[in-house]
């Protein structure tokens, strides 16, 4: 072999060790390697005791929000929270349960309908002192919480002070498995439209789903309105088995492109439809997302329904549960998902977001044009845009803080103590009298009630203070900010029309469980009533 054969093969043997060298296996192995060599040198020579599983699953949980939100680590002990998303089930005795402290009992806040709690008598404010011997002062509500679920058919005992009579009784109730459903209502309204508002797409609700169009049917409906609002989506499949409720077997719904092969392929229904005819509004908003979207999509695409509202989140991953050792798996994001016209949902740039993470506008320039079914064009970017845009209500920063303060949920509980019943929810109605009764409530609760424009008065006078220039301007300041102050009272009473439905939702589903706060809220759906009046309530 010459010298000249020798250097070559020497060069070309450089040149594939040099690329095997840059290759991911090569890096993944390196990179393992050195964490590896870190933890073994910390473990011997840091000062302190080495907290080996907190920096680990930081580790773990830094490397995966390096990539997208929806891929993420689940440890073996929190499978259960997987499961409850998955399926919405649980062993338990069915009702929500409000512990304002330490010291405190456990109030029961919102029996389930047909659940343990209320087949063993549990109602709206009774207190829970004791839990199988055990008292509740001193444990937290995730840990009241946690001693009542248990496997379905076994029992537990409570301690319990009831709420009229005041008396105190021990009450056994034996654990049930809870579904919690997705659909949270369903039912007629006026003009033959059957509405169906649905939560989420866990295990079982196409079933459900197609169950009640069929009973809507029967009862007459003419327009079927699906309420997405604010669903965050769920399994796939069901969206698959959701859409062939309304469109002819065998029609695709969603494709999904993914770097393995087991991670691309094509759903088409596999059911009979039970309407292939009726006029179908899909109501959706930023706030619906990935299974949602999927529905509204395909839909869409077939020209088998209108969609109306705003644009969709726009999320178009797929996410495939892998295991893991030791009990633990990882949700990781294996696909994109295309409606059936091609059009992907996924943001084209992810990091273009919204507050609430929804996808922001996007122009024409940066997305393609699809066609449905007849030939209408739409768009991809990012969401879905529905066919036509409604109107939704924006609500003030003290409605909002009532909420999530719990200051609502704490008056239902109080206006329950008081009214042993309520009239029908067709004839409920909180009053004017009830009104000065929640703002004398109210005003005493510690709760931020700046408007909004005092929230950004407030923090542009930080900004003029860290700039040297509150001085100079303290006249004008003094004098914007004495017309943007207000009291409480006096705000409360200002948003007294805003903030009446929230409180007769939440004193409805105390008496009559929430499918009466879905009524209360059809009852105030402005954007509801916009889409009833469409003139583009038809197929295409």
């Amino acid at each position: 072999m010459t010298k000249r054969s020798l250097l070559l093969i020497g060069l070309l043997l450089c040149l594939t060790l040099g690329a095997g060298a840059q290759s991911p296996r090569f890096k993944l192995g390196k990179w393992t390697e050195i964490q590896t060599a870190i933890l073994q040198e910390l473990n011997r020579s840091y000062v302190d005791s080495l907290p080996v599983d907190r920096i680990e699953r930081r580790g773990v949980d830094a490397m995966l929000a390096d990539l997208d939100p929806y891929t993420v680590y689940i440890p073996e002990e929190e499978n259960e929270d997987l499961q409850m998303l998955i399926h919405k089930t649980y062993g338990g005795i069915g009702a929500v349960i409000y512990k304002p402290d330490l010291q405190g009992n456990v109030i029961i806040n919102e029996p389930y309908a047909d659940s343990p709690a209320q087949k063993y008598g549990l109602v709206c404010g009774d207190e829970i002192m004791a839990i199988d011997g055990e008292s509740v002062i001193g444990l937290t509500s995730q840990q009241c919480s946690e001693k009542m679920r248990g496997d379905p058919g076994t029992q537990v005992v409570f301690h319990v002070k009831k709420l009229r009579s005041g008396e105190e009784v021990d009450i056994t109730v034996t654990r049930e498995r809870i579904k919690l459903s997705d659909i949270e209502y369903a039912g007629m309204l006026d003009g033959g439209v059957g509405y169906i508002s649905q939560t989420g797409f866990s295990d079982g609700v196409a079933a459900e789903f197609r169950e009640k169009v069929t009973q809507l049917k029967k009862q007459g409906m003419k327009t079927l309105v699906l309420d997405l609002r604010g669903n965050g989506g769920g399994l796939m499949n069901e969206a698959v088995d959701i859409v062939s409720v309304l469109v002819p077997k065998g029609s695709m719904v969603v494709s999904a492109k993914g770097k393995e092969a087991r991670s691309s392929y094509t759903l088409k229904t596999t059911q009979e439809p039970v309407d292939t005819k009726i006029p179908v509004i899909v109501l959706v908003d930023s706030g619906s997302a990935s299974a949602s979207e999927i529905v509204a999509g395909a839909l869409q695409d077939m020209d088998r329904a209108t969609i109306m509202g705003e644009r969709t989140f726009g999320k178009g991953l797929v996410q495939s549960i892998r295991p893991l050792p030791y009990g633990g798996e990882l949700k990781v994001t294996t696909a994109k998902y295309y409606t059936p016209s091609g059009r992907c949902v996924q943001a084209i740039d992810y990091a273009q977001r919204r507050a609430d993470g929804s996808v922001a506008a996007i122009p024409d320039s940066l997305t393609r044009e699809f066609k449905t079914a007849h030939g209408r064009t739409v768009r991809d970017g990012g969401g879905i845009t529905p066919d036509v845009k409604l109107d939704f209500r924006e609500y003030s920063r003290l409605t909002y803080s009532l909420v999530t303060y719990g200051i609502i949920e704490q008056y239902a509980l109080e206006y329950v103590r008081k009214h042993e019943r309520i009239p029908a929810v067709k004839d409920f109605h909180f009053t004017d009298a009830d009104y000065v009764d929640f703002i004398a409530f109210a005003k005493d609760k510690e709760f931020d009630y700046r408007s909004s424009a005092k929230t950004y008065f407030d923090r542009a006078k930080e900004e003029l203070r860290l700039d040297g220039l509150d001085e100079e301007m303290k006249p004008q300041l003094e004098a914007l900010e004495a017309k943007l102050n207000m009291e409480k009272e006096e705000f409360l009473r200002l948003m007294k029309d805003e903030i009446v439905p929230f409180i007769e939702q939440e004193i409805a589903v105390r008496y009559y469980f929430q499918t009466a706060g879905v009524e209360i809220r059809i009852r105030y759906d402005d954007t509801l009533r916009q889409a009833l009046s469409s003139e583009r309530i038809q197929q295409y």
